[in-house]
């Protein structure tokens, strides 16, 4: 996808935390991980019964402070120059404000930008403690998007999701959670979450796939951008993803009502919807199974 070069003017970036190890502590973490805690038991051979465990722990804390950015941090262009994928994701996040920002004046909304934040290893968010096995994230309280950039390189080697566009697809995701945010839909789904709590995972998938949705909404209202093959490798990634399909790869039974962020066709299917309407309000997984 050929994206114009990032406008420093036009984008929030900071860096995290590095080194691999961080204390457990600090509040809810945030709504919607691309990918969910079963890739730390695929790419690092962690237990998903533990993370699921400590995940759960961190939620039942109080809420950490908001990380603050280091004395003497690096300026916007120093931060998304330091690596080729780092560059990416700033394209990427300019090309999304842009996009975005004009939809929620249209339709009254406020809109605040995101913030993306670099880091390696692990961090603290506005939502607590973080570890590159989660995968990247969108932090409501925050509203910052965290991305260990080595995920990257995970997503290639170790689930054969390669391609620019593959990448492109993870921070859309995360900034179509921040669209749910703006517009109060993560607050509805958590109270529905809380008064009934046994459609919790089924209206958590619902959140991940109009994400998905909103991430091919971002790409479809860039048509003349897409290369061939661009399409392809975003399906990829998608499928790579699903549940099922991390379930499989974990050695573990496939269990449906275990799922979080829908199945491979799922995905696809809500990713793919986006990209051939470039119409946000396709994106209705609420009241549509698609």
């Amino acid at each position: 996808m050929r994206l114009d070069d990032f406008d420093p003017d036009n984008i929030k970036v900071t860096e995290g935390g590095r080194g691999g190890g961080f204390p457990i502590g600090g509040g809810k973490l945030g709504c919607g991980t691309l990918v969910i805690v079963l890739i730390g038991a695929l790419v690092f051979g962690v237990d998903p019964g533990q993370m699921l465990g400590t995940i759960e722990n961190v939620q039942q804390q109080s809420p950490a402070t908001p990380q603050e950015p280091a004395a003497g941090s690096r300026s916007t262009g120093e931060i998304c120059s330091r690596t080729p994928y780092s560059r990416e994701a700033c394209n990427a996040l300019s090309s999304l404000n842009s996009t975005w920002q004009p939809l929620f004046q249209k339709a009254n909304i406020p809109f605040e930008q995101p913030t993306l934040t670099f880091y390696t290893g692990g961090t603290r968010s506005g939502c607590g403690a973080a570890q590159s096995a989660m995968g990247p994230f969108y932090c409501p309280a925050d509203q910052g998007i965290y991305i260990d950039v080595s995920f990257y390189d995970q997503m290639d080697k170790q689930l054969g999701a390669r391609g620019d566009f593959a990448r492109y697809y993870v921070i859309a995701h995360e900034y179509g959670h921040h669209v749910q945010h703006l517009t109060g839909l993560d607050r509805q789904v958590r109270q529905a979450q809380q008064q009934n709590p046994s459609q919790e995972n089924a209206l958590q998938v619902r959140m991940e796939l109009q994400a998905d949705c909103y991430a091919g909404v971002w790409a479809g209202k860039h048509r003349d951008l897409i290369e061939p093959g661009d399409m392809e490798e975003g399906l990829t990634a998608a499928s790579a993803i699903g549940d099922d399909t991390l379930m499989k790869n974990a050695g573990q039974a496939v269990t449906p009502e275990s799922f979080t962020h829908g199945s491979s066709a799922e995905r696809m299917r809500w990713l793919k919807r986006g990209l051939d309407t470039g119409n946000e309000d396709a994106c209705d997984t609420f009241s549509s199974t698609g």
